[in-house]
Parts: C-alpha cells; sequence; structure tokens
C-alpha cells in the first residue's frame, strides 16, 4: 500500500497518466473494516458502550490508508471529529512484513549483495512502529498546531484527549478539498499553496528540527477560498538530526552560490552520492548538476511545470545505475528528509505551480 502511494505521486516523467490515476486511488481508498470488526475494535479501545459518547458515530468510513481508517463522529455538544481507527494486527505484523519485503527484493535480484539492508530494514520497522502509535502521533500533531499557531496558511486538527488511545486518534474535523483539485485552480492559489508548502519543509528541516517525512498527497488538504492548507497525519513526524540539517544547509548554499563543484564534493562528503560513483562516472554527475542548476537559476520563481531537464537527468542517471558496483545508500536519516523534499517537488510539479525557491532557500539557510 505505502509502496503504490509513492510511485502514484509520479509527476508524469516515468508513468502514463492512466497508470497514475489508478494509482493514486490507493492514497483514499484502501481495506476497510466491516461493521463487525470495527465494533470489535472500538470496543477494546473505548468498552462496550462506546456508542454512548456520541451522539453519532458513521460507521462507514470517509477514509482509508495503509494503517487505518477514518470515520466522522458527532459529539453531545455538536463538535463534528475525525475518528482514525488502526486496523487490528498492524502493529504486530510490521517485523514480518518489512522482512518479507527485504526477502523478495534479495531473491528478484534487485539489489546487489553489496547493498547493506540492515540499517534500512531497521529505520522502517522503527518508523511504521511509531507511524502505529497514535498516541504519539497525537503529540506531533499538537506539537505542530503550536509551532504553526497564528500563520494563517496552515490547519492543523485539534486533538481530542478524553478518545484517543495507542489505536485509536480522535480530532476535529476540518472542511478541505483534495490537495489535487488545486491543479484546476488559478494559478496564484496553485502558486500560493506550494509556496507556503515549500516554506514548511524549510522550517521543518532548519527551524523545527522536526519533520513530518511522509509526503503522501493525501496527507494535505485545500480550503478555498482563504487557500488555507490542512495539515494531516503526523504519524511519520521524527526528528532531524543536526548533522543532517547541517548537510542540507551546505548543499543548499553551494547551490545558490551555483558552485557546482562544491555542489558535487558536498554531495559526496555528506552521503548524497557515492563516492566510488563520483568518481567511476564524474562526467555524468556533472552534467547533472549543470542540467539542474541551469534550470533553477533562471530569472524569476521556479516553474515546475518545465521538466525540460528531466529527460536528460534521468538518461545519466540510468547510465549511473546500470553500474552496480558503485550503488551507493545514503544515510537513512537523509533518506527520510529527502522523501520529504522529493515528494513536495512531485507535488508542485503535479499542480504547474511556480514558487521562488531561491528566495525561500536563501532566507532559510542565513538566518
Amino acid at each position: 500500500m505505502k509502496l503504490g502511494q509513492m510511485i502514484s505521486m509520479d509527476a508524469g516523467d516515468v508513468l502514463p497518466p492512466e497508470l497514475s490515476t489508478i494509482l493514486a486511488r490507493l492514497r483514499n481508498q484502501a481495506y476497510r473494516m466491516p461493521p463487525k470488526q470495527l465494533d470489535q475494535a472500538l470496543q477494546q479501545e473505548w468498552g462496550a458502550n462506546w456508542r454512548r459518547r456520541f451522539l453519532h458515530f458513521e460507521a462507514s468510513p470517509i477514509a482509508a490508508a495503509s494503517i487505518g481508517q477514518v470515520h466522522r463522529a458527532t459529539m453531545p455538544d455538536g463538535r463534528t471529529l475525525a475518528v482514525k481507527v488502526q486496523y487490528p494486527g498492524v502493529a504486530k505484523s510490521i517485523d514480518a512484513d518489512v522482512d518479507n519485503v527485504a526477502t523478495l527484493l534479495r531473491i528478484s535480484g534487485l539489489l546487489t549483495e553489496e547493498i547493506e539492508l540492515g540499517p534500512l530494514l531497521a529505520a522502517a520497522k522503527r518508523q511504521l512502529a511509531e507511524e502505529a502509535d497514535y498516541l504519539r502521533e497525537g503529540r506531533e500533531m499538537r506539537s505542530y498546531a503550536e509551532r504553526l499557531a497564528g500563520d494563517p496558511r496552515y490547519v492543523v486538527p485539534e486533538l481530542v484527549d478524553e478518545l484517543t488511545t495507542p489505536r485509536v486518534l480522535a480530532m476535529s474535523f476540518i472542511e478541505g478539498r483534495p490537495i489535487e483539485m488545486l491543479a484546476d485552480a488559478p494559478q496564484r492559489d496553485r502558486d500560493a499553496a506550494m509556496t507556503a508548502l515549500i516554506t514548511l519543509v524549510l522550517r521543518e528541516l532548519f527551524e523545527f528540527g522536526t519533520m513530518q517525512t511522509d509526503p503522501n498527497f493525501a496527507n494535505y488538504r485545500w480550503q478555498p477560498p482563504s487557500g488555507a492548507l490542512v495539515l494531516l497525519d503526523f504519524g511519520a513526524a521524527r526528528q532531524v538530526p543536526a548533522s543532517t540539517a547541517a548537510a542540507y544547509k551546505r548543499l543548499i548554499q553551494a547551490g545558490l552560490r551555483r558552485d557546482r563543484d562544491q555542489i558535487r564534493a558536498v554531495a559526496v562528503e555528506t552521503g548524497f552520492i557515492g563516492a566510488a560513483a563520483a568518481f567511476e562516472h564524474r562526467d555524468a554527475i556533472n552534467r547533472m548538476i549543470a542540467a539542474v542548476d541551469d534550470a533553477s537559476s533562471g530569472a524569476g520563481p521556479f516553474d515546475f511545470a518545465d521538466r525540460a531537464f528531466v529527460p536528460m537527468v534521468r538518461e545519466e542517471a540510468r547510465t549511473i545505475l546500470a553500474d552496480r558496483n558503485t550503488w551507493h545508500v545514503p544515510d537513512v536519516e537523509t533518506l527520510f528528509v529527502q522523501r520529504k523534499v522529493s515528494g513536495t517537488a512531485l507535488l508542485a510539479a503535479r499542480l504547474r505551480a511556480k514558487v521562488d525557491v531561491r528566495g525561500l532557500a536563501a532566507a532559510a539557510t542565513t538566518q
């Protein structure tokens, strides 16, 4: 499910549009518990008379994903809640599921024996276990609400403590449209939304020291006419080590100076690029850096809809990837951050947004 969600975020560079559309359904549709199973799950968390807590509880979920499903409920005082209920047994199956994926990767021959999967598997298990802890997610959601309080560009649901347990997360229900609907909105609305999201990523990296690392598009909603963004799902929020943030800062600052040699040197030193690949494929890497630099250094905002550089970069990358002897796995913490950075860029491409990325990056790295 999570793999399908990530694949569906393709910006049109790899997948045909029909396949992207089919996979996109995974962001809001998945397995749904039968009513009897749902009742059993809620009895376990809230007791046999749990329905008395509500004026109304909708048995049919309004959203379903890889770990749980979300229901709308109305409290006796009139408050409308969104209640996320975890699928029974999910937390206990994480280790076995991750190990099975690793086995398939090995058997398929997709990965070389030289690649050490141990740290990646351990990190994946730890991250998924944290996502399955709804008490933890509730604390992260509240922390984000406090950090973003007073900024009208963002809306974070309010946690309902008395109904939240390790396997049930209760929060205020916030109206909003799927963020992909912005694709048909005026350019200024698309630009404003992506400026807000990119600003948030930079603040997470360089100010908060914490990042919500799951860029699944379903984690965002858009509220017209205010243009505010509703932020959902904080299970993948994790601390960003100071060393990881420092590496990104150095890389961004080299990019802002357009110092291509320094970009390559920092990318190797910090593990973004493997030393063997940088040595064996120096010319190809230089061409990739130059292409991205040229595309991102023009006058005015960066146009995410202009994908002219992507085919060339992809072709150069294909040559490097064919050399399995130089494969390299970046630091695990870098991978989590890069997942969010790349996913945000893919959303900007999907929305054809124009954003002053260089200006935002310069402000974020000079504070």
